[in-house]
């Protein structure tokens, strides 16, 4: 009895088949128009756009807190140097009130003023 090939043996290389790689492609059942095609264009430029102005409104949140707490800074170094200000001068008045010169002064008797 003799051996009869029934099927023949294509080689991969022949086919142009790479190695992993599919060799059915997948086509879909859907096909979209031209105008279909710009809408959604239309829609992801729109989605895009809406994510860059949220995200640009959030910095320009973060701007005007950073602009306000340096306005507050600003408010309180001034009271601060205020504050200084005022105390060296009252400490300067306790210092000449209770030194040796002034303790030895005494009140004048009559004081005349001139209009």
């Amino acid at each position: 009895m003799s051996y009869q090939r029934t099927q023949n043996f294509v080689s991969r290389r022949q086919q142009n088949w790479s190695r992993n790689q599919n060799t059915v492609a997948f086509a879909s059942a859907i096909k979209l128009g031209p105008v279909t095609h710009t809408v959604l264009i239309a829609l992801m430029i729109t989605v895009l756009g809406l994510i860059y102005l949220t995200q640009a409104t959030r910095a320009t949140g973060y701007d005007y807190a950073a602009q306000k707490i340096d306005s507050q800074i600003a408010d309180l170094n001034i009271q601060k140097s205020d504050l200084e200000v005022e105390n060296a001068r009252l400490t300067a008045l306790e210092t000449v009130k209770n030194s040796s010169i002034a303790t030895t002064m005494t009140t004048p008797v009559a004081t005349d003023y001139i209009h």
